[in-house]
């Protein structure tokens, strides 16, 4: 059974920073592609950035320039780094991956079936 697990959330002022690891075990594919999502209350939940096997990312708009995705494939972790945290970057955040192979590896809920049980962040202004 694959499963991932997120760890790292917290509080922090804006432009602060954080730093999100997630953890993957059992089998699947994970090393070709893994990605984070966030949903906020009330809101979809929202494709993050994702990284696939030759660690090329991807990045929603709203986070281009701010967070930064990377793995250690050695240890099957996944990291979000968050820099110049905003409020509206408030959410729960998850790790993903999926139990297929795809050469594609898009932040895109679709794309994969395996969500952690996500960690909170909160930004206040």
């Amino acid at each position: 059974q694959v499963q991932v697990v997120e760890s790292g959330g917290g509080s922090v002022q804006a432009g602060g920073s954080l730093r999100l690891s997630c953890t993957a075990s059992g089998y699947g594919y994970s090393r070709y592609c893994m990605g984070w999502f966030r949903q906020a209350p009330g809101k979809e939940r929202e494709g993050v950035a994702s990284i696939d096997n030759y660690d090329n990312p991807t990045y929603g708009d709203s986070v281009k320039g701010r967070f930064t995705v990377s793995k250690d494939s050695a240890k099957n972790t996944l990291y979000l780094q968050m820099d110049n945290l905003k409020p509206e970057d408030t959410a729960t955040y998850y790790c993903a991956t999926r139990t297929w192979y795809d050469l594609r590896c898009r932040a895109r809920t679709a794309e994969f079936d395996v969500f952690g049980q996500g960690t909170q962040v909160t930004v206040s202004s």
